[in-house]
């Protein structure tokens, strides 16, 4: 079973607290987006492999550590999964970017793509799917059965906030995911938004709403 790791560092607890508030506006929620992103970025790629090599010092030789195993790459849930990409990119820059384009049906709240760009040898790569919110699990069910297809093996799920029923839902389809959140919260509502939530995390990225 793939690791649930939900972040309780209170810069985190702070920031989640802001970001829910309905008077944030579209700057300050963008901002917060990225911020908490950046912190969860750490929790993320502690798995990454690190080999030994020899430098030196201004004052001795020691023993260096560098990153090695397979590259990255980010895979944004558009929309509201880019807010999420720069705090990734600004870590482990050399990371490709794909993109999947997902929208809920609006009766059923099945998720429809629209949008799929990889980068030719993701096969080859470590794959981190973003999108600040895990509500019924169903586009990133759905994001992940596109990257198993096109032959991805280690998928990590990087959410800001996550209800029980999307987290279930991703450990029955995929329990080889790892899964990290900055809150875990109680429940969804009869429209599969998440209780207390934040509301629609891409009208307030970038204010369309």
């Amino acid at each position: 079973m793939g690791k649930l790791v939900v972040l309780d560092h209170p810069l985190i607890q702070h920031k989640v607290s802001i970001l829910r508030d309905k008077n944030t506006g579209t700057n300050e929620f963008r901002h917060l987006v990225k911020e908490i992103a950046l912190l969860e970025a750490y929790e993320a790629l502690r798995g990454l492999q690190l080999e030994e090599y020899a430098l030196e010092t201004p004052m001795e030789p020691t023993t260096g550590y560098r990153l090695t195993g397979k590259k990255l790459c980010i895979v944004p849930v558009l929309r509201a999964g880019l807010g999420m990409v720069d705090s990734f990119l600004d870590i482990v820059p050399t990371a490709k970017v794909g993109h999947v384009g997902l929208y809920r049906d609006p009766s059923t709240h099945m998720p429809v793509q629209y949008y799929l760009k990889l980068p030719q040898d993701v096969a080859n790569r470590d794959i981190f799917v973003l999108d600040p919110m895990l509500a019924t699990g169903g586009s990133m069910v759905a994001s992940i059965d596109f990257l198993k297809e096109a032959g991805c093996q280690k998928i990590n799920a990087v959410c800001i906030i996550g209800a029980p029923e999307g987290v279930k839902l991703v450990q029955e389809k995929h329990p080889d995911v790892d899964i990290t959140l900055a809150a875990m919260d109680r429940k969804l509502n009869e429209d599969a938004y998440i209780l207390p939530g934040l509301g629609d995390a891409g009208d307030r990225l970038f204010g369309t709403k």
